[in-house]
């Protein structure tokens, strides 16, 4: 929920008994309400009845609101495996999905000598929070299984967890030396076995990271 005001106002400085008597009264209650660091508001409705009501709220209380779901808490993405489907476009395999509650899909790439291979390996966005545990691709059930992104690297300071931009750390390159990038790294382009770049897969801290 984001307030409407032309001051860039948001519910940092609505009381918080105002929106919780505001909810109640507009929906009655619900699972949970949590501000963000926005200022904008979270909720968590308890049922399907709740949902259709708060998005047609233009009103808290005497504030001017809109409310719309949420990017990412109101679906999940799980990965299906098909040799049948390597040569149907990602867009024609969507649109059979589509009455599944599938939303996008993605093809999963691998880099080799350089060029970029398509694989049998597809991403699926559901429109729901919950992860079916197969969906029917024609005749074929596949089971579908958790996607688990990559770690995120932050390529300031080389851990994990957070990206550049939120970077607090001191300014490294991939081989773990201090005070300067990997594009400056002499270390990198003249050695030739020492240990895993930290951003390479056989890296521990990689794999570590994977696993969590």
């Amino acid at each position: 929920m984001k307030r409407i005001s032309s001051q860039n106002e948001n519910f940092h400085s609505v009381s918080p008994f105002l929106v919780q008597k505001g909810i109640n009264s507009s929906i009655g209650d619900v699972k949970s309400i949590r501000k963000l660091r926005s200022g904008d508001l979270l909720i968590e409705v308890s049922s399907r009845k709740q949902a259709q009501q708060i998005v047609k709220l233009n009103a808290l209380s005497t504030l001017p609101v809109t409310v719309g779901a949420h990017s990412t808490l109101n679906s999940s993405k799980g990965v299906v495996t098909c040799g049948e489907l390597f040569f149907t476009p990602t867009e024609e395999i969507a649109e059979d999905f589509k009455c599944q509650g599938v939303t996008h899909v993605r093809r999963i790439k691998i880099r080799r000598e350089g060029k970029l291979l398509d694989t049998k390996h597809l991403v699926l966005t559901f429109h729901s929070p919950k992860l079916p545990q197969s969906i029917k691709a024609g005749y074929m059930n596949l089971a579908v299984k958790p996607y688990i992104p990559n770690p995120l690297r932050c390529f300031k300071c080389q851990r994990f967890g957070h990206s550049k931009l939120a970077c607090r750390g001191t300014l490294a390159c991939a081989d773990g030396e201090k005070n300067h990038d990997s594009l400056q790294c002499t270390a990198l382009s003249a050695r030739i076995v020492k240990k895993p770049y930290l951003y390479s897969r056989s890296c521990p801290s990689w794999q570590f990271e994977k696993k969590k």
